[in-house]
C-alpha cells in the first residue's frame, strides 16, 4: 500500500498539533513534513513530540522542500499564508486540503485558478458531522420555505479572528440557495437599538467569542408555535483533522479540480 505523504502547515498551533496526531495514528498516511513560520518556537523539534509520539520529522520553516516531498498539504493557517503555500503546491504538483477561512473574492478566485493545475479540497469546515448538517439544512429549508424565520448562532474561542465563522456563512449560503434568496442582500449580522420588525426574507447571524470553545453552530427555523433547530457542537479539533485526512485520501486519485467536503463524502 502506498502511504499518503502528508505535509502540515502551522505545525505548532492548536490545529497543527491535532493534524499531526491524526496523521501519525492513520495507517494509510505518513507525516512527510511539519512546517511553521521562521519565528516559531517549535522549529527543529520532533513534530511527533508535540503530541507525545516522536516520529523523526523535525518542524521546519522550509515550506518548499516540505511541500515538494508531500502527496498532499493540509493547511489551516491564514488566507495570506495559504495562498503562498497554494502557489508552491501548484509548482510541485502537490494536492492541497484548505481548511483556512476568511478569504476574500480575490483569494477564492486564486484557489479556483490553482485547481486547474492541481487537485484542491476547499471547504469552510472539514468535519464530517458539519457537512452532514449542511445537507440536512438543504432539506429542511426546502420544506420550511414559508412562515419560518431563519437565525444562525455560532460560538468559537477567543482567538478566532474572523466573524461570522466560515461554517456559519456556509450554512447561510446553503439555506439561502435552497430558499431562492441572495444571502448578500438578506443577511443580518447582529442587531442593536430600534431595529423594527423582522423582515421575513432575512437570515440572521449572531456571533459569540470566548474562552476555549472549539466550535458550536446552531440554525433555528422559527415558526408559529414551534422551532426546529439543526446544529453541531465540536468538543475537540479532532473531527476537523480526521475529515481533512479523508479529503487527502479523496485527492490521491485526482490530478486537478476544485472540490469540497460534499464531494469527498458523496453528498452531492
Amino acid at each position: 500500500m502506498n502511504l499518503l505523504r502528508i505535509a502540515i502547515t502551522g505545525a505548532g498551533g492548536r490545529m497543527g498539533r491535532t493534524l499531526i496526531e491524526a496523521t501519525l495514528n492513520d495507517a494509510e498516511a505518513t507525516l512527510a513534513a511539519a512546517i511553521d513560520h521562521p519565528e516559531a518556537q517549535v522549529l527543529g523539534k520532533d513534530a511527533g513530540e508535540l503530541v507525545g509520539t516522536p516520529c523523526g520529522v523535525a518542524v521546519s520553516s522550509d515550506c518548499e522542500t516540505g511541500i515538494a516531498q508531500a502527496t498532499c498539504l493540509i493547511d489551516f493557517t491564514r488566507p495570506e499564508g495559504t495562498l503562498a503555500h497554494l502557489e508552491l503546491c501548484r509548482k510541485h504538483g502537490t494536492g492541497i486540503v484548505i481548511g483556512t477561512t476568511g478569504f476574500d473574492a480575490a483569494g477564492k478566485a486564486a484557489i479556483a485558478a490553482a485547481a486547474r493545475d492541481i487537485a484542491v479540497v476547499f471547504a469552510p469546515n472539514m468535519s464530517v458531522g458539519v457537512n452532514v448538517v449542511f445537507k440536512l439544512l438543504e432539506v429542511a429549508s426546502r420544506i420550511m420555505d414559508d412562515g419560518y424565520d431563519v437565525e444562525i448562532v455560532e460560538a468559537h474561542h477567543r482567538h478566532k479572528i474572523d466573524a461570522p465563522s466560515g461554517t456559519a456563512l456556509r450554512m447561510g449560503e446553503v439555506v439561502a440557495q435552497a430558499l431562492g434568496r441572495d444571502l448578500a442582500q438578506d443577511a443580518i449580522y447582529g442587531r442593536q437599538g430600534v431595529t423594527g420588525e423582522r423582515l421575513p426574507s432575512t437570515i440572521g447571524f449572531a456571533t459569540v467569542r470566548g474562552g476555549d470553545i472549539v466550535g458550536d453552530h446552531n440554525v433555528m427555523f422559527c415558526g408559529l408555535g414551534e422551532r426546529v433547530e439543526i446544529g453541531h457542537k465540536a468538543s475537540s479539533r479532532m473531527p476537523y483533522a480526521l475529515g481533512s485526512l479523508r479529503a487527502a485520501r479523496f485527492l490521491a486519485s485526482r490530478k486537478t479540480g476544485l472540490f469540497d467536503m460534499l464531494d469527498v463524502l458523496g453528498l452531492r
